[in-house]
């Protein structure tokens, strides 16, 4: 009974914190109504001109125009093609920053709209389309939108609000440094310093006019890996003559697959463990020398993410070793995030502000995804919250609708505004709140 009561008062004492801004929600809400157009015009456009990461130099400059023209402070260059904008308000506050990632996927498009891409580059020494398959093209639009939104709100901002657009979300290429880990090296997060961040990223599997959100770990950490099992050679006639690294592999491949169901505990947050790519001889009757399998580990608690990465090199070196071969292997190989973690006190602390954005029917908690995201970085230095802003048409069925990353992907723009509004209202909102509780100590 105590601990109903404490959670009750706690209820009330929520309310005027949220409900004192309905005058400058609604302010925020025919705003986002007047905007709508132009967003949808900028997501159309970035969409047709899609490109990849660490080379986003049109968006760029269509945002770094845009910021200006409002009279941000605009700082460009920044990771190569990252943009920040510095809107400091007319009151004191904190420093809220706003985050939205630009790249784009090495994806032909197949959709039918007007303004699908076209565009084609050489990726990895070959001729490929780019395409917006994730939609960071409508991330940007959003973000545009809410600087236009803040910043004619600007004498009545209680603090300042840094917005990130960031290149490179989805990788680098090879040998290059990107993405939110370089932004951050750059100083992304300073001058001024920032005291929380938002994001969101779009979803084609849930229905426009919804919004998930998930505290602590939401999205998976990541660490690619490579494995060179190193053998002997021989006539494939004579395989007593060899130490087969094919065979070798075979069996690590089979046996890291109970590292998953065996030692992690799948009650509290699953795992993955997966090879996608095995490389090794080229002709039917020769035992080649060596095979190079490549890999990705993922896992929702920083905990687990060092078990699984210990176990895989445990399992593969003694499986190695018991077939006479020898083996070397690389973790991470070239990507490497961390968990995306919700911080859980400034999750709650805004789940309010969601709600009357959404609507409390329109908001649900979601399942941990696999899926990784370098926000995780940005988490790792300050208190973050990410959501999922949904993009699939109402009606639409989750299971058949296009998945991200696939040329098929696509996005009902009816969905932007809902995001222009969260965005802006969670930044309004948190300003006008005690900060002290989801400050970093």
């Amino acid at each position: 009974m105590k601990n109903i009561i404490i959670v009750s008062l706690l209820a009330i004492i929520a309310v005027p914190a949220i409900s004192q801004n309905i005058a400058v929600r609604n302010q925020v809400n025919a705003a986002a109504d007047k905007i709508e157009p132009k967003v949808i015009a900028w997501r159309r456009d970035i969409h047709e001109h899609p490109e990849l990461g660490n080379n986003e130099v049109r968006a760029a400059a269509l945002i770094a125009k845009h910021l200006e023209s409002l009279g941000i402070e605009v700082k460009t260059g920044i990771a190569h093609t990252g943009v920040v904008g510095v809107l400091k308000g007319g009151k004191p506050g904190p420093v809220v920053a706003l985050r939205a990632d630009m790249d784009a996927l090495p994806v032909i498009e197949r959709t039918p709209v007007a303004f699908a891409s076209k565009v084609k580059v050489q990726y990895n020494g070959k001729e490929t389309g780019v395409m917006h398959a994730c939609g960071h093209d409508t991330h940007v639009a959003i973000l545009m939108g809410v600087a236009e939104v803040l910043a004619g709100m600007r004498k009545d901002l209680k603090g300042t609000v840094k917005f990130i657009f960031q290149p490179a979300e989805e990788g680098v290429p090879h040998g290059e440094e990107g993405g939110a880990e370089m932004m951050i090296k750059e100083g992304v997060l300073q001058n001024p310093a920032v005291d929380v961040i938002f994001g969101l990223h779009i979803n084609s599997q849930t229905e426009v006019g919804k919004i998930k959100y998930r505290p602590g770990g939401v999205m998976a950490s990541v660490d690619d890996m490579k494995i060179i099992v190193k053998g002997r050679s021989a006539h494939g006639a004579y395989p007593w003559s060899a130490i087969d690294p094919i065979v070798a592999s075979a069996q690590i491949i089979n046996n890291l697959q109970a590292i998953v169901s065996r030692n992690l505990n799948i009650t509290e947050n699953p795992g993955i463990v997966t090879i996608g790519a095995v490389n090794g001889g080229n002709r039917g009757n020769i035992i080649p020398e060596q095979v190079e399998m490549l890999g990705t580990i993922r896992a929702l608690k920083t905990e687990d993410r060092k078990m699984l990465i210990q176990r895989v090199r445990e399992v593969v070196t003694k499986t190695a070793e018991s077939a006479g071969a020898s083996v070397e292997v690389i973790i991470p190989y070239e990507s490497s995030f961390p968990v995306t973690f919700n911080d859980p006190a400034l999750t709650a602390k805004m789940l309010a502000s969601i709600e009357q954005s959404a609507g409390k029917d329109n908001v649900s908690i979601t399942l941990p995804q696999t899926g990784a995201e370098d926000f995780s970085f940005y988490q790792e230095k300050v208190p973050g919250l990410f959501l999922f802003l949904g993009g699939m048409p109402k009606g639409g069925n989750k299971l058949t609708a296009p998945s991200h990353h696939t040329p098929d992907f696509f996005i009902d723009e009816s969905g932007l505004k809902l995001g222009v509004e969260t965005l802006s209202n969670l930044t309004l909102d948190y300003m006008d709140m005690d900060q002290k509780s989801v400050k970093k100590k």
